[in-house]
């Protein structure tokens, strides 16, 4: 899991704003520079919440496709979209449901809330 950072808010708000923070991802220690105008710090841990509710919103979606790194520990992903069409092309010709079953067992595993 990503946890989402006061530097997403900021970016996330205004993404040509300046500024140091001290220590990092600390809200209170940010010094605004070259004339950005400050973000309140309520402002700031909101966004950064909605960012992270976005974020933890759309788990399933990772699981349903993980990142080629992460496949080795995930289950149930979609198949290659090549193995996909060549599933949909027997399916075609023979008669069957492997594509559909296939992608069902991904949903059924991993659904979206």
């Amino acid at each position: 899991m990503a946890n989402k950072t006061i530097e997403d808010a900021i970016k996330a708000i205004n993404p040509e704003a300046a500024w140091v923070s001290t220590p990092a991802d600390d809200a209170d220690g940010i010094t605004w520079e070259e004339g950005t105008a400050p973000i309140s710090k309520a402002d700031l841990e909101a966004k950064k919440a909605e960012l992270q509710a976005e974020y933890d919103a759309k788990q399933y979606q990772r699981d349903r496709n993980p990142d080629e790194g992460e496949k080795e520990n995930a289950t149930n992903f979609y198949p290659s979209i090549g193995d996909q069409l060549d599933m949909l092309w027997h399916d075609k010709k023979d008669g069957t449901t492997t594509w559909e079953d296939a992608i069902q067992v991904v949903k059924d595993a991993h659904p979206k809330p």
